[in-house]
């Protein structure tokens, strides 16, 4: 399951699952590293949430995981909104092809 919603700023949040566990997240961190060769390059980890930062071709990308709200993909930055959405996008239905 995937869909994309609008944040309040107009950037696109692409929700690859929002019913899942961490162990999903890693999953799909793996898979990112793996067949994309996306570099983390910033990792917090917080009680509750994880956001992990990567550059996808010329785009600053966030992997996000929430235990309310599961795994997600969106913008870091505000710069370039309609760039910024095609990224999530690709990459989101990158994953969705690949059964996350």
């Amino acid at each position: 399951m995937c869909y994309q919603l609008k944040t309040i700023n107009g950037a696109t949040e692409a929700v690859i699952d929002d019913n899942c566990g961490i162990s999903k997240f890693y999953a799909i961190a793996t898979a990112l590293a793996d067949e994309l060769q996306v570099k983390f390059l910033n990792q917090v980890d917080d009680a509750e949430t994880l956001d992990w930062d990567f550059q996808y071709k010329d785009n600053y990308l966030t992997l996000h995981y929430s235990i309310f709200n599961g795994v997600s993909i969106l913008p870091q930055h505000l710069k370039s909104v309609k760039k910024d959405h095609n990224a999530v996008m690709e990459v989101a239905n990158y994953l969705q092809r690949m059964a996350y």
